[in-house]
């Protein structure tokens, strides 16, 4: 009973631990209560088109071709002649919702929101759309209703194809993109015959939002560098520059119109975003139209380092770099609406083509507006510090940044020293808890006694196996090797010639296949119950489900880890040799079937605390040994489309969930052998397995080695050198090999404890000559 309660508080323990990081990490930076705030001059535009092509990256819409021909001769020309333009720096995570909140709502996600769904609007947060007088918006059914249902009022209207056009297997991933493009034109025409339409696109502070997430679908499927990645790029210019032709004629030329093409994030070289390099956080920015710079001639050298200007032959244009989240004030201000109350993006003033006057009205609201949030995030706090003295707009911003900041990583250092005492607390328990337990007594007997009758009787139902009866219903025919042979050399073929087609998988193919992953789920039943023979069985079922969750090198990966398993049988098993252990098994002898006797499980030994080190080493080692599942970037999601290429995130993210712990099985498997061949009680071998967890630095058990020889410290060359000489050869190579290539502190121990007088006679011999010969002392 007391040992249920001790694992009962255990868990308990950890639990707390787990919720302390929601508390220290996943908090809302977003306040409420804050005024609008908007410029009191009238505005530039009365409109503004906003063109976000997902997944374009800087360097692929700038750079020129091998030929020195632009990819988007249109957008080319914008930046040239008519409009300003420069890169935008996200930040991470590099995705398409994050990326979409920071432009069109001026702040960065809410971690907060992960726990809360995708393609809902998780928090309540102001936007763009929102302050707008009638917003349309066409694109993806991923991103757009977040921003509808975020608003306040019925004047978002969103257009949205069905979520199944977005497969990655599809043949042509730019038609995403002409879907949106056709539905925008067929709109405008539409205008023209419908006088109420007509009347409300007529108004001020409109918005029309073009996602094209053709770029971004090519790029997964086809990775940035393919021919259908660019060839999207081209066919996105030609559709802007019909649309803008459109819109200035359907307006009779006003010049009352803003443009804004850019993108909500990267991709890397092998078609995935998430993380933070440079070619999935820098994205495109034009902007032309009504109220903005037109393209700037310069002569000086730019002040960016980065060597982009060069490699794009854009040196002799002005580049104006901004934060994702600037682009939310700077459309505010282009049609005259309150910039978005949780914004933290600081307005451009390169880009504004306007008096001066209206840029210090612009610059005075956004820094009333992040002022504002730090005014409501200084309340909640209820400190007396200092109030904050401001001579400049630019000034005062920087510091309404820095306590937003601050106030929201308040309680953070606190939190995480509470913590690490609490969970350094907890360890040092759970060592005295295993020095404890280890004492024999009259309760321990009992209890071992109780659960040895209880693990008999089920043993006792255990005891014939179905799989015998298998064996004789179902003989192999003589032929099945061959045909083995035949289906294994006709799949690979007949799949890879098929997609490579792009006609799909045969449905031949597909039966196959099935058939063999759903097989490999209990052909090890069939196997030999000898260790080896069932652990082989077993991993090679395992390594079926996660080759086809693979997409490169990685499938080595499990391979590996069981051969390296299977080398740390042999080698306990060379160490019980070599320490003469009564009743020790030949490998080949061991059943996979045997369960061990309660009554002979032994107490805990020296040895054990390397078991553990390497079981422990193991189960870290085949979890995280797939990919950092604290980054989404390390997943490709390449990986599932063995099973699924219509985007679907959750059902893309179970599939990886899944292939994550396929190596942990199998150290399952073998560490249920571990329990068996060594008779070591499995909540004697956990809790020294927490400590050992527990303990990430290595050098007291160095010390605690050197510290057991008398006389001057010596480095553990010189004690297997000792080792050497003071051993008969057998023994020799079994020391050596566990203190080099395990780490076996505990067999050097019992050896210097063992022989000190021979030890501490050839050291004195070795450090007052100077020089190490090999000979018996």
């Amino acid at each position: 009973m007391r040992m249920i309660m001790f694992f009962l508080v255990g868990l308990l323990v950890h639990v707390i631990f787990f919720i302390s990081i929601f508390d220290i990490y996943f908090t809302s930076p977003l306040v409420h209560g804050m005024a609008p705030q908007v410029s009191p001059l009238p505005p530039p535009a009365s409109r503004l088109l906003l063109v976000v092509a997902d997944g374009l990256r800087a360097d692929s819409l700038y750079k020129p071709d091998a030929n020195g021909s632009t990819r988007a001769p249109y957008l080319r020309s914008v930046m040239e002649e008519t409009g300003s333009w420069g890169v935008s720096h996200t930040r991470v995570p590099t995705e398409s919702r994050p990326g979409h909140v920071a432009l069109i709502a001026g702040f960065y996600e809410d971690v907060s929101a992960v726990a809360k769904g995708w393609k809902e609007n998780p928090v309540e947060f102001d936007s763009v759309f929102n302050e707008s007088r009638h917003t349309w918006c066409w694109g993806s059914p991923d991103i757009l209703p977040m921003f509808a249902k975020g608003a306040s009022g019925d004047h978002v209207y969103t257009y949205t194809y069905p979520a199944e056009r977005e497969d990655f297997a599809s043949t042509d991933a730019s038609r995403l993109d002409t879907w949106v493009f056709d539905e925008v034109k067929s709109f405008l025409q539409s205008a023209r015959v419908n006088s109420s339409l007509m009347s409300s696109l007529q108004k001020d502070q409109n918005v029309f939002f073009l996602h094209l997430l053709g770029i971004d679908t090519n790029g997964h499927a086809h990775r940035p560098m393919s021919q259908e990645y660019l060839e999207n790029i081209r066919l996105v210019d030609s559709g802007v520059k019909e649309l803008v032709s459109m819109v200035e004629d359907l307006f009779g030329n006003d010049g009352r119109t803003a443009y804004v093409f850019t993108s909500d994030h990267g991709m890397t070289n092998w078609g995935s975003h998430g993380a933070g390099h440079p070619s999935e956080t820098l994205t495109p920015l034009l902007v032309w139209g009504a109220g903005v710079h037109t393209a700037q001639r310069v002569t000086e050298p730019q002040k960016y380092s980065d060597g982009y200007l060069q490699e794009w032959q854009l040196e002799g244009l002005r580049r104006v770099d901004v934060n994702q989240a600037d682009i939310a004030p700077l459309m505010s201000s282009l049609i005259g609406v309150p910039i978005p109350l949780n914004s933290v993006g600081v307005l451009p003033l390169q880009y504004l083509n306007n008096s001066d006057q209206f840029k210090a009205e612009s610059m005075y609201s956004n820094a009333i507006q992040i002022l504002e949030q730090f005014k409501v995030k200084y309340n909640m706090e209820d400190n007396n510090i200092e109030l904050l003295t401001i001579s400049l707009c630019r000034s005062l911003i920087g510091h309404a940044l820095e306590g937003l900041s601050y106030y929201h990583t308040y309680d953070r250092f606190f939190l995480g020293c509470s913590v690490v005492l609490g969970f350094t607390g907890w360890t040092s328990y759970v060592v005295l808890v295993i020095l404890k337990t280890h004492v024999s007594s009259k309760t321990l007997w009992w209890m071992g006694v109780g659960a040895t009758l209880l693990i008999g009787m089920f043993l006792i139902i255990q005891r014939s196996p179905v799989t015998y009866y298998i064996y004789c219903l179902l003989p192999v025919p003589v032929w099945y090797s061959m045909l083995h042979v035949a289906v294994c050399a006709y799949v690979p073929t007949s799949t890879h010639s098929s997609l490579q087609l792009k006609q799909g998988l045969p449905l031949l193919n597909q039966m196959i296949s099935w058939t063999t992953l759903g097989s490999s789920l209990f052909v090890p039943l069939l196997s030999s119950t000898r260790l080896f023979h069932r652990l082989l069985s077993i991993f090679l079922s395992l390594t079926a489900t996660y080759l086809l969750l693979s997409t490169g090198s990685e499938a080595l990966f499990p391979p590996v880890l069981s051969w390296l398993m299977f080398v740390w049988i042999n080698i306990e098993q060379e160490a019980m040799l070599s320490q003469g252990i009564s009743g020790r098994q030949e490998l080949s002898t061991l059943d996979f079937s045997e369960n061990i006797d309660i009554t002979k499980i032994r107490q805990l030994k020296l040895d054990d605390i390397r078991r553990s080190y390497f079981f422990v080493f193991f189960i870290i080692t085949a979890f995280f040994g797939t990919g950092n599942i604290a980054s989404i970037n390390s997943f490709d999601p390449a990986s599932v489309y063995c099973f699924l290429t219509v985007f679907n995130p959750f059902i893309m993210g179970g599939l990886m969930m899944w292939k994550v712990p396929h190596p942990t099985h199998k150290h399952t498997t073998m560490s249920y052998h571990m329990k068996v061949h060594y008779r070591v009680d499995s909540g004697m071998l956990l809790r020294a397995c927490e400590a050992s967890v527990s303990q990430t630095r290595h050098s007291n058990v160095l010390v605690l080695l050197l510290s057991c020889a008398p006389g001057p410290p010596t480095s553990l060359s010189i004690l297997v050198r000792a080792s050497l000489c003071c051993s008969v050869k057998g023994v020799v190579q079994s020391v050596v090999r566990d203190l080099q290539f395990l780490g076996n502190f505990s067999h050097g121990i019992t050896f210097i404890s063992q022989n000190k007088n021979r030890l501490t006679r050839f050291r004195r011999k070795v450090f007052v000559s100077g020089h190490f010969e090999p000979q018996l002392v």
